[in-house]
This record gives C-alpha cells, sequence and structure tokens, in this order.
C-alpha cells in the first residue's frame, strides 16, 4: 500500500475546547506523519466552499456560520491508509453513536459540536488539501521513526 494524504480539521469546538494537542497525538501515536497545519479562522467563502456538497440543505447556512465562528486548525496527515484509519479514529458523524476510543466518542456529544472533520476519499482530500493549503505549505519530510512504523 503507498502512502497517501488525508485533510483533518479540528472545527471552532475542538479549538476553543483546548482538543488540538490530544487529536494531534492519536495521529502521531498512530504513526502517521503531520505534513501541514494552520490555525486560521474560516472566511464565509472558504466555508462555503467546504462544505459544497450542502449547498441548498436547510443545515448548509449553520454549518458556514459555525465554522466561521473561531479558529479552525487545518492539518494534512500522510501515511499508507492514512484516509480510511483517520475516519476510523474520528468515529462517526454523530457522536452519540460513536465507540468509546474514538475522537469523537471520547470528546464530544452532539453532531453539531462534533468537533473534527476528516477526508472521506482520495479524491476529497486531494480537493479539501487544495483548498485549505497551497503546495508550499506542505512539507515533504521524512520521519527517522518511519523504519520503526512501515516493514
Amino acid at each position: 500500500m503507498s502512502s497517501e494524504r488525508t485533510f483533518i480539521a479540528l472545527k471552532p469546538d475542538a479549538v476553543q475546547r483546548g482538543l488540538i494537542g490530544p487529536i494531534i497525538t492519536r495521529f502521531e501515536q498512530k504513526g502517521f506523519k503531520l505534513v501541514a497545519m494552520k490555525l486560521i479562522t474560516p472566511t464565509a467563502e472558504l466555508a462555503s466552499k467546504h462544505y459544497a456538497e450542502h449547498d441548498g440543505k436547510p443545515f448548509f447556512a449553520g454549518l458556514v456560520e459555525f465554522l466561521t465562528s473561531g479558529p479552525v486548525c487545518a492539518m494534512v496527515w500522510e501515511g499508507q491508509g492514512v484516509i480510511a484509519a483517520a475516519r476510523k479514529l474520528i468515529g462517526v458523524t454523530k457522536p452519540l453513536e460513536s465507540a468509546p476510543g474514538t475522537i469523537r466518542g471520547d470528546f464530544a456529544i452532539n453532531v453539531g459540536r462534533n468537533i473534527i472533520h476528516g477526508s472521506d476519499s482520495t479524491t476529497s482530500a486531494e480537493a479539501e488539501i487544495a483548498l485549505w493549503f497551497k503546495p508550499e505549505e506542505i512539507s515533504n519530510w521524512t520521519p527517522v521513526a518511519n523504519k520503526w512504523i512501515y516493514e
């Protein structure tokens, strides 16, 4: 399996609750590599583009309003199977249905405050990374621990 990248966003509720460190730790402990990160308060334009698939739905305006309500920790993570593994680490959309041990299962209660977004496919990962990061903002590096993580 080759290495891939995924987009992860810690939403304003995660940032406000001081959960950036604990969530990053979970990805690092799994063995994934952080290649880009920034703290940004999204504009309505950026939030609307990010949630474009929901445009026209009754909850779209609320999504945009919430994402623009404070800082978001936007990240790009890299590793073998990172997209599927990140989805498992995150848990399902509804936190009360997320298993204990998942990020949402451990840190969230309401779907409207589910603290994290992760790409759901290679296609969405590529689009979301391009939306949130310029190519020069992504670091290409090799952790010395790779030989202890990958065969």
